[in-house]
């Protein structure tokens, strides 16, 4: 079972991420210069309905953890679980829309003990109240919680049923968040009224440096209205990466501690003062670790942003 907000650590101890480390220490490899993580470093912002802080790199789960039980399969995420958390992540983000993810999820995270350090958020996407009330208590069994930290309307499925037994479950103890879910923006129209009406605490929208619409008014309408943001896709589904191929980061990357293309890609969407936390979704532990280091150090001022929107915008 989850912690009560006020008990909730607003990151993960250093104690425990060494006792993660040492857990799989045989073949980890750590970055270059670095002699272990500082977890408690990693960059958070608070989530505004309550003030409880969220470092600001999470985990997807969507395509990634959708595996079977065998060994061979769940063995890298494990290692990717487990890495997560060693370098202060927590919010793990999944949804019954993406295969056996929930189930993977509640496992790896049962198997390393460390279901307490996790801020766990899944999705209803279902239509109908008692439809949407099977979905959701079976998301609890697979991710083995009896209380989870967020819900969202996936895609906006019957928005306004599904939010109803989300604020009964909230008063109930049952959840600690709710928000919705889109990731294009063919739905901003749809989604930029849900934001004016209904009182959330999280919307979840795609922002990347390929992908910049939210920034034109969701993303400003959600700091308006007091709601977290996390960002999906924010390498644009692996399309960014396509488009720098082959090309070497830029050194002015530099001035603002980035050493990746994954972490200018990254470090681009949490420089907006609006976003709560990304979500990029890998199976592979080096990736991870790659990702996670994005949520260290500096982020790009104005002028920087700027620069590296003309950049991809040459490409």
């Amino acid at each position: 079972m989850a912690r009560n907000p006020g008990d909730r650590p607003p990151g993960i101890s250093r104690r425990n991420a060494l006792r993660l480390l040492a857990a799989g220490a045989v073949g980890v490899m750590w970055r270059p210069g670095r002699a272990a993580p500082r977890p408690q470093s990693m960059l958070q912002r608070p989530i505004p309905a309550s003030g409880e802080l969220l470092p600001a790199i999470g985990l997807g789960t969507s395509r990634t953890f959708d595996v079977g039980a065998s060994p061979a399969e769940r063995g890298p995420l494990r290692e990717v679980l487990r890495r997560f958390i060693a370098y202060g992540g927590t919010l793990v983000d999944t949804s019954p829309m993406y295969g056996s993810a929930e189930t993977v999820v509640g496992d790896l995270s049962a198997g390393l003990g460390v279901r307490r350090e996790l801020f766990l958020a899944t999705k209803v996407w279902t239509s109908g109240r008692e439809a949407g009330i099977r979905q959701m208590q079976q998301s609890m069994r697979r991710l083995r919680s009896e209380r989870l930290d967020l819900i969202q309307v996936h895609n906006l499925v019957d928005t306004d049923t599904q939010l109803a037994t989300l604020r009964a479950w909230k008063e109930a103890g049952r959840v600690r968040y709710l928000g919705v879910t889109h990731y294009h923006r063919g739905a901003y129209d749809e989604l930029e009224r849900v934001l004016r009406r209904q009182p959330l605490d999280f919307v979840q929208l795609n922002y990347s440096l390929a992908e910049r619409d939210a920034a034109q008014r969701l993303l400003p309408l959600a700091a308006e209205r007091r709601i977290a943001v996390i960002v999906n896709r924010p390498f644009a589904r692996g399309s960014l990466f396509r488009r720098v191929r082959g090309r070497p980061l830029p050194q002015w990357c530099a001035d603002f501690d980035c050493h990746s293309w994954a972490q200018l890609f990254l470090k681009y969407v949490l420089s907006h003062p609006a976003v709560t936390c990304a979500i990029p979704a890998t199976d592979k532990p080096r990736h991870l670790v790659d990702n996670m280091d994005a949520g260290y150090g500096r982020l790009p001022d104005r002028s920087q942003r700027r620069r590296m929107e003309q950049l991809i915008d040459a490409l």
